[in-house]
């Protein structure tokens, strides 16, 4: 998938050159970052203190981050045009500018950072000079000395010659350190052979889960390396072929080294010895007293060098979308030298930055935040996979494909490692993000967003799902009634209450469909028509809820019942229940309503017909339900349903009143409705029941006004023997009253 279809909006970045690099640069990129500092100055330490085995255990948890990255990454490169900003461009790509440019300048300050932290790590190369000097001199000389001399040199070079002199001596470094590493593998235990079978069983005995935690927040920055080769995509000639080759062997060789490693230190040195030297590595290699200098000096100086090559791509893809408020600045960082736009002023701020860091001297606090940034990248990539993978889009056609449930543990494994090493640095780094991400959707209101990550997940979620529920839904089995309502109104903009009764009726227990009916004959000109009536349906307040909002282009208001009628739900259920609203001061609508009530009928629907008063719905005043011996069939839904709706938050403040009208005895009558309520678990008391024996010279809408002329809502049967001739003159005696929810069940049902 090209990249301009991924993001159609986003500026056109770096292009990846066709004389660029191969996937050599890639992998000793890796390689070089991975074998960094940590594994010189702590390894041995963490042995000592946990054991082989624990330290192989530190190993697998760390890698269940960087593998399915290093996988995810893979695939994510193999689905589109790769080009200049590496793991950013990925991101801000697939999840858009908003989320792009938040992660990405997350991932930059941790590369920048990184700079900062290698090359101080570096120095640690040079502690017997400084102990020399100290002794010979008396001079404690501070580590800048070293450090900041390196750093300006390194900036030098790299500004002025730009990545080639920068991969030259990334070359140079790598195979220092990977001579160091041979000679570190040929050399002899510290002690004789007896010795070191009890210093091996020593280490291969000792496992604390509880110290395996600790090590592991002091070693993670060992395997924070592994994607630092994706920052060269702008210069690869083929990213989708380099980035994933590159990037997996890196990865792989990474891990099996750290293991052997491991085994080499366990099985040469006792724990006493491993807990006491952090350069137990130079007592046991072949020259170790110069090598593993050398050696540590190269890891860090190939590390800095990695960061630095990276990072200012970073910031330089950063800025060519945009991503800064200052339109001076974005046009500054962006400019680039040359024909594989080499980021001169992205370099020099870089290296400010990773000055400033360095200047400090020691940054152990800010190296917990560096492996949080990482880790949030990291997590973010692998989410990303995982929501391609269910999204399932047509465009997403990688050429390497990794698995879903591996990118699903690194996203899981990212978020527990990163509370497991610091609760509050990950607080904090999250909380960053969020105000981050604010700032960047204020003045990128038209990017995609957080919504549009999960619409594709949630599409096939409610697919598959809507699938299976109608498989398994069968007449026998859908025995718990809950309301599936289908309405369709010309009315919406004029009057909008029923759009409210729809909300209560589907709030929290149902879904419903609402239609917005325009009459005429479907063409282009109706259809834009349709879409313009749309986009102001969804905005009125009262279309928020469980309900789903569109519009019907009919001939014939019967048409379009008909229509609607047949029209599945999205929600994966079949409609149960047809909406009809009218204007009590329009009373010619009832007619129109009586002449369709048949086609619900015939879908065997309940029929629900609801009687604006055009008055303000008082919510105080009490849900009133009034039954008679004819509703014998409704009864059980205008109970429900009086429940559904009292749910709602607008009717905390109300209760439900049932008045049963009957001649028979009112005792019994009281004790047959408070057995139903009782048995559907209803919040209805039996103060709040009444039954009521009408007087010969009553009718019941007399002794309904009596009663309900204040109500809030009032909910009564009308039964299928109801002529439609008499259906006009039934609903119109009730005028006095409020709003009426008239209900007409289809067959009884269960409370």
């Amino acid at each position: 998938m090209e990249a301009n279809q991924l993001h159609p909006s986003a500026p056109k970045t770096v292009q990846a050159s066709s004389e660029g690099f191969g996937t050599a640069p890639v992998f000793f990129t890796a390689i070089s970052t991975i074998l960094g500092a940590m594994l010189f100055l702590r390894f041995g330490y963490a042995v000592g203190s946990v054991g082989f085995w624990g330290m192989m255990l530190i190993i697998l948890l760390g890698h269940l981050v960087t593998v399915p990255t290093a996988f995810a990454i893979s695939e994510l490169a193999t689905n589109t045009r790769v080009e200049g900003g590496g793991e950013y461009f990925i991101i801000s790509r697939s999840f858009g500018l908003k989320i792009g440019s938040t992660v990405g300048i997350a991932l930059y300050l941790s590369q920048a950072i990184s700079i900062a932290f290698y090359v101080i790590t570096f120095t640690e190369a040079f502690s017997p000079l400084f102990d020399f000097v100290s002794r010979r001199f008396g001079w404690s000389l501070p580590r800048q000395v070293i450090s900041l001399p390196v750093l300006v040199a390194l900036g030098i070079l790299l500004v002025r010659y730009g990545a080639g002199i920068g991969l030259k001596m990334l070359y140079v470094v790598t195979a220092i350190l990977f001579v160091a590493l041979m000679l570190f593998f040929a050399g002899n235990p510290l002690v004789s052979s007896d010795a070191a079978a009890q210093a091996g069983e020593g280490n291969f005995g000792a496992f604390r889960l509880r110290n395996v935690f600790v090590w592991l927040a002091i070693c993670f920055p060992a395997f924070t390396g592994m994607t630092a080769g994706v920052g060269l995509s702008g210069e690869l000639r083929n990213p989708g072929k380099s980035i994933p080759r590159g990037t997996l062997l890196g990865t792989a060789a990474g891990m099996f080294i750290y293991i052997f490693i491991v085994w080499k230190l366990a099985i040469s040195a006792s724990r006493a010895d491993l807990s006491s030297d952090q350069l137990i590595m130079a007592r046991i290699a072949y020259f170790g007293a110069l090598v593993i200098p050398v050696g540590l000096g190269a890891s860090t100086l190939s590390s800095a060098i990695g960061s630095m090559l990276v990072a200012p791509r970073t910031l330089q893809a950063l800025a060519i979308d945009k991503s800064f408020p200052s339109s001076s600045i974005n046009s500054k960082l962006s400019k680039g030298r040359g024909r594989t736009h080499e980021p001169v002023y992205a370099t020099i701020v870089t290296f400010i930055l990773a000055f400033v860091f360095v200047s400090m001297g020691s940054i152990d606090s800010v190296a917990q935040v560096i492996s949080m940034l990482y880790l949030i990248t990291y997590g973010t990539l692998c989410f990303i996979s995982c929501c391609y993978h269910f999204g399932s889009p047509p465009s997403y056609r990688p050429t390497f494909k990794s698995h879903w449930l591996l990118s699903l543990i690194g996203a899981v494994s990212t978020v527990t490692i990163m509370i497991l090493i610091a609760p509050l640095y990950a607080i904090c780094s999250f909380g960053a993000l969020v105000l981050v991400y604010l700032s960047i959707s204020y003045y990128k209101k038209d990017e995609k967003g957080l919504f549009e990550i999960f619409e594709g997940v949630i599409f096939q979620f409610n697919r598959r799902m809507r699938v299976l529920i109608q498989k398994r839904r069968t007449a026998e089995s859908a025995s718990e009634w809950r309301p599936s309502v289908i309405c369709i109104s010309r009315n919406s903009f004029e009057r909008d209450k029923v759009l409210e009764l729809i909300k209560w009726l589907s709030h929290r227990h149902g879904f419903a469909t609402y239609f917005h009916y325009i009459e005429g004959e479907y063409s282009e000109a109706t259809h834009k028509d349709s879409k313009r009536i749309l986009r102001r349906l969804i905005e009125l307040p009262s279309g928020a809820g469980a309900m789903y909002l569109h519009t019907m282009v009919s001939p014939s208001y019967t048409s379009a019942i008909a229509q609607a009628i047949q029209t599945p739900s999205i929600s994966g259920m079949e409609h149960n229940m047809a909406l009809f609203e009218y204007d009590k001061s329009r009373p010619e609508e009832i007619a129109l309503i009586a002449s369709e009530l048949h086609l619900a009928k015939a879908g065997e629907l309940d029929i629900c017909i609801f009687a604006d008063a055009k008055t303000i719905i008082r919510y105080y005043n009490d849900i009133h339900v009034w039954l008679t011996d004819a509703d014998e069939k409704n009864t059980n839904l205008m109970i429900l349903l009086s429940y559904i709706i009292l749910a709602n938050d607008d009717w905390k403040r109300s209760t439900i009143k049932v008045f049963k009208i009957s001649a028979r005895n009112i005792q019994e009558e009281k004790a047959n409705l408070q057995q139903r309520i009782m048995a559907g678990r209803l919040p209805i008391t039996l103060a709040n029941i009444e039954v009521i024996t009408m007087q010969e010279d009553q009718s019941l809408w007399d002794v309904t006004f009596k009663y309900s002329s204040q109500s809030g809502l009032c909910i009564i049967g009308f039964t299928d023997d109801l002529p439609r001739s008499d259906i006009h003159k039934y609903f119109s005696r009730f005028n006095g009253i409020g709003d009426i929810l008239f209900v007409n069940a289809s067959k009884e049902i269960d409370i």
